[in-house]
Formats: structure tokens, C-alpha cells, sequence
């Protein structure tokens, strides 16, 4: 399956589904020794030492995880980026392996000129990736040392400088989020509500997904529960609606899961019976 969708049609979906999968480390190591010139098998491998090694450091602040898991989570990233680099190698047209340095660089430390090299390195082969925009506003978010205007300018200049009706429009409301994550409770519904947080929200909403030339396809199903999570938290009820009926019941994990970790699909339809679809 990875095979048969290019790196032109972005396959990063996918990718992180085989790397979300337990028990790939176990068997691609015979794959990577009978095709030792093969590119495919290494992003894969790659890609599967990433998500095992956040599954050793798990989401915990960094004050709550031990110096054993922060060394297994250490040692199995930097396994992962000698595979991606030797991918990038074989295959330098490949945005993947450089989406995943992004990635394994956010969590080794690389610091802000190297992430933003490794950026513009994805972009350079994807203009408009949506993956690789995420990774870059993590790395500019306040919990990973950068602020919360740099977050949010970055994701402004990223979405209204593509065109019309491209996926980035998500940036500007997972910067919101990602604001009201950071603050205490009642601040962060004061700061959602705010009509300047949903004027933003409404204008990348007809840049993106609103736009005429938006397309259903790729991560398009996350933008828009991305946005309904927004719009609802924002109390935009209109807007939200939209967004939940154009998602028809189809839920996605996040950003729902920051509402409620064990249940998203629960956060998500009470949500939905709010705005009143």
C-alpha cells in the first residue's frame, strides 16, 4: 500500500499508521537485511522507532518522566534518523524521511536552526505539507521554547501564504489551541472567546476550508474536526455546526483526545449536540 501512493500524493497518513502499529520493529530488521539497498523499508523502520520511542517517553511533562525512559526514548529516535537520513540518501526527491527528521529533531533537541533547516527541507520538496507545518509549529510553541506569538504568526504566515483552499488553514486553530492548552481553567475559555480568536478562526476558515478550491482529500477529515473543536470552544455555534456536518459523524482522534483522552468520539458528540446539530 505504501508502495502504490508516491511521495507526490503524500503518504504520510499512512506512514504513521504502520508506525503507530505495535510489533513493526520486530520484523523489519529481516526486511532491511534481504533488501539492504531498499529505500521503502528503512522509512519505515524510521518511522516506526519514532512513534515506539514517544510510546517509551509517553506524553507526561518532562518533569515526570524517568531518566530510563528518557533514554530509551533518546536511543531509539536516534535510530530512527540514521535510518531517515539513509533514506534521504537513496531517495533525495523523498519528503517523508525529512518530515520524520523533524520530528526526531523536536524530540532529541536539535535546537531552532536545525529543526528550521530540516523544515525547509520538507517544504522545499512540499510547499504546502501539512505534516511539516505542524512539526514546525510545535518546535515555535511555548512548551518547546518558543512563545505563543511566534506560534501563532507562524501559523498566519504559513496558511493565508498558500493559496486559497489548501489544508494549512488547521495551523491558525491548532495555535489556538495550543494556546488554551497552556492556560488554566477559566482563562482558557475567557481566551477562546475572545471575538478577535474567532474573527481569526472565520477568516482561515475561508481561506481553507470554505475556499472553493478546497479539496477532500488527504488529512481533510482532521481539518475539519480540528475546526469544529475550535469553533465550538471559541462558542461560534454556527460555525461549529458546519463543520460538524461536514464531517458527518466521522471523528478523528485529535484534537478531540485534548477534550477528553479516553473517549474522543464522546467529546466529540457533545460537542456536536451543542451547536445543535
Amino acid at each position: 500500500m505504501l508502495d502504490s501512493r508516491p511521495e507526490s500524493e503524500d503518504r504520510t497518513e499512512l506512514l504513521w499508521a504502520v508506525g503507530d502499529t505495535a510489533g513493526v520493529e520486530r520484523w523489519i530488521a529481516d526486511v532491511l537485511e534481504a533488501e539492504p539497498d531498499a529505500a521503502l523499508p528503512r522509512l519505515v523502520a524510521g518511522v516506526r522507532h519514532i512513534s515506539w520511542g514517544w510510546e517509551a517517553r509517553t506524553g507526561a511533562r518532562a518533569q515526570h518522566v524517568s531518566r530510563e525512559q528518557f533514554e530509551i526514548f533518546h536511543d531509539r529516535l536516534r535510530t530512527a534518523e540514521k535510518h531517515l537520513y539513509e533514506v534521504a540518501e537513496r531517495e533525495p526527491r523523498w519528503t517523508s524521511p525529512w518530515y520524520g527528521l523533524q520530528t526526531t529533531g523536536r524530540g532529541l533537541q536539535v535546537g531552532p536552526s536545525v529543526a528550521r533547516r530540516r523544515f525547509e527541507a520538507t517544504v522545499r520538496r512540499d510547499p504546502h505539507h501539512l505534516g511539516a507545518h505542524q512539526q514546525q509549529l510545535q518546535q515555535v510553541c511555548e512548551k518547546w521554547g518558543g512563545s505563543h506569538e511566534e506560534m501563532h504568526a507562524f501559523a498566519a504566515k504559513s496558511a493565508f501564504g498558500a493559496p486559497g483552499g489548501t489544508l494549512l488553514g488547521q495551523l491558525v486553530a491548532i495555535a489556538h489551541i495550543e494556546e488554551w492548552l497552556s492556560l488554566d481553567q477559566g482563562p482558557d475559555d475567557a481566551y477562546m472567546r475572545r471575538p478577535e480568536v474567532t474573527s481569526s478562526l472565520r477568516k482561515a476558515a475561508d481561506h481553507s476550508f470554505r475556499h472553493p478550491d478546497f479539496v477532500r482529500q488527504g488529512a481533510w477529515l482532521k481539518v475539519l474536526n480540528t475546526f469544529a473543536m475550535a469553533f465550538s470552544l471559541a462558542g461560534d455555534r454556527a460555525s461549529a455546526r458546519e463543520c460538524f456536518q461536514a464531517t458527518d459523524g466521522r471523528v478523528t482522534e485529535f484534537p478531540w483526545n485534548h477534550l477528553d483522552g479516553s473517549d474522543p468520539a464522546a467529546a466529540y458528540r457533545k460537542q456536536r449536540s451543542s451547536a445543535g446539530r
